[in-house]
């Protein structure tokens, strides 16, 4: 089983190491090279509707999880306390109808919450421009 090291970092270095996370917690985003070997990278983007962590300071999960789809290896798989767990393929059809449903969920969840953070001022200057 493919063990993943945590690091946080200020800054996403220009290379990517196997088998490291590299939590850019600044820009919202944990990035890694695809865990099937390809040497593809993988951004995953934390938010409300994109993917979760649970870091306990040694160990971390991410959630849901990681199908790499537009690349070649199409590899699917979960990080679960570092550890690689490899789940099952999807059909083309599967990925397809998942990205008709998730634009609809991220709107629903994330476009109201943005809306109510902004203070009044930004929300006409949004407007006006």
């Amino acid at each position: 089983m493919k063990i993943m090291e945590p690091r946080f970092v200020d800054t996403i270095p220009r290379e990517l190491e196997d088998g490291v996370l590299y939590f850019a917690m600044e820009y919202g985003t944990v990035l890694h090279k695809c865990c099937c070997g390809c040497g593809s990278e993988v951004n995953t983007p934390l938010s409300p509707t994109d993917w979760n962590m649970k870091y306990d300071g040694k160990k971390v999960s991410l959630s849901p999880s990681i199908g790499n789809w537009d690349y070649h290896c199409r590899s699917h798989y979960w990080i679960i306390e570092n550890e690689v767990v490899w789940a099952r393929s999807w059909s083309q059809s599967e990925v397809e109808e998942n990205r008709r449903e998730y634009p609809q969920v991220k709107i629903e969840t994330d476009g109201p919450k943005k809306m109510r953070d902004k203070n009044l001022f930004i929300r006409i200057w949004d407007w006006l421009a």
